[in-house]
């Protein structure tokens, strides 16, 4: 199978799905002028015209809202946020309105808005431009969050999000962008709502997701040299949870471990442990581990930045100590 980047596969998607349904376009700062930060949208607005791949102000109020009033009307926006760090900013037009709006009116109207947001570390960011987010989003009901760790699954991902009737938040870490990685040409669709299990294993299971899953394999191959053979959960998907896959593992591995970028407390891994607490803590023979970044702001520095990382070693060490 070709080899293509996580940044040329999720172009493709939107390639294909703009071409698939006229109602589809995208809108952000500079995606049509300059292709995206990324390069994730290069050549689009040539092939599709600019009435379909917008620049706009810089104001992701205007941009949100627009998305929601488009959606209302019957188009498929697909809001690029720039970095995720900026969707403080227009939170009211996202929990308020977006994620609302159909269960208010009983269903009656559908909201297929895409909200893209680049997020996680990189090269010396700061604070306020390398967060990791998600966890906000998994507190809404009415939203949908994808994650995807790898090239195929970010096309798949974008494209059953631009054609789900509901709001879904995809966040897309921007180390992952220039990641290559085996994709199928054509139509590729990956459910959301399905975890896949990367490696199977009998001895631990470890959950994760984004640029952190790829840090949760290393860590499964250090385990192996110790014999301990760790079941891979690769979410995908962290709203709705794919809770049936992570307590099926649980049930086969009877130790969990899960981890993420983001900072540890409140996080993902949070929910994660609470729900096999209530409904597998029977399965378990060791604590659950969580692993996530320090409660602190993300620092400038480099020192700080590397330190502040959570680095295969530290998880494969954490689950050494649960034998």
């Amino acid at each position: 199978m070709r080899e293509i980047t996580f940044s040329q596969a999720t172009l493709e998607a939107m390639d294909e799905e703009m071409s698939r349904d006229e109602r589809v376009f995208v809108m952000g700062e500079d995606i049509a002028r300059q292709g995206g930060i990324f390069g994730q949208f290069k050549g689009l607005p040539e092939k599709f015209g600019y009435d379909r791949v917008k620049d706009t102000p810089i104001t992701e109020t205007a941009i949100i809202g627009a998305a929601v009033g488009a959606a209302l009307a019957g188009m498929r926006p697909v809001a690029d946020m720039h970095f995720a760090d900026f969707m403080g900013v227009c939170m009211d037009e996202i929990f308020n309105q977006m994620a609302k709006i159909r269960y208010m009116f009983g269903g009656q109207t559908t909201v297929p808005v895409v909200v893209r947001a680049p997020d996680g570390l990189v090269n010396q960011a700061a604070a306020q431009h390398s967060q990791s987010i998600e966890a906000w989003f998994l507190h809404i009901p009415g939203l949908k969050v994808v994650t995807p760790s790898n090239p195929a699954d970010a096309k798949g991902l974008l494209k059953s999000a631009i054609r789900d009737d509901n709001p879904v938040i995809y966040f897309e870490n921007k180390v992952l962008f220039k990641q290559k990685g085996p994709v199928p040409e054509g139509e590729h669709l990956v459910p959301i709502g399905k975890a896949n299990v990367v490696q199977e294993g009998k001895d631990v299971t470890i959950v994760s997701y984004s640029i952190m899953l790829h840090t949760a394999f290393k860590a499964a191959e250090i385990l192996e040299k110790d014999g301990i053979r760790a079941e891979v959960i690769d979410l995908r998907t962290i709203s709705p949870i794919d809770k049936d896959t992570i307590l099926e593992s649980v049930a086969k591995t009877k130790r969990l471990a899960v981890g993420h970028e983001a900072v540890k407390i409140g996080g993902v891994g949070a929910e994660i442990a609470a729900i096999v607490a209530e409904e597998g803590l029977d399965y378990l023979d060791a604590p659950i581990l969580r692993f996530g970044a320090p409660y602190t702001p993300v620092p400038f520095s480099p020192p700080l930045e590397k330190a502040y990382m959570i680095r295969p070693e530290d998880i494969a060490e954490g689950i050494k100590r649960m034998f």
